[in-house]
């Protein structure tokens, strides 16, 4: 069976490069666009790893993150564009 990744991202283009990326090196990916979905999806799928975008609607990934380690120690890729040092920080965290 492939590994299973989830991405939580509310870019459906992204979304579906990068389940199509995926694919081709072998996992499975499904896809949120928003957080809500996500978690959803993550109590029902059971995802080897999570692909996390920053910036998302109804909280940011921060907060989303936070809120998956709560109940989760799954390895968790954080996806953004934003480069500044504190949210590298509050990331790895």
């Amino acid at each position: 069976m492939n590994p299973k990744v989830l991405i939580i991202d509310d870019d459906v283009k992204l979304n579906e490069l990068l389940t199509k990326f995926l694919g081709d090196f072998g996992f499975s990916a499904i896809s949120a666009v928003l957080p809500s979905k996500g978690f959803k999806l993550l109590e029902k799928e059971n995802p080897e790893i999570i692909i996390l975008d920053i910036m998302l609607p109804e909280m940011d990934g921060f907060e989303v993150c936070r809120t998956i380690r709560k109940s989760s120690n799954i390895p968790i890729i954080m996806l953004t564009a934003r480069g500044e040092l504190t949210d590298k920080v509050v990331g790895l965290e």
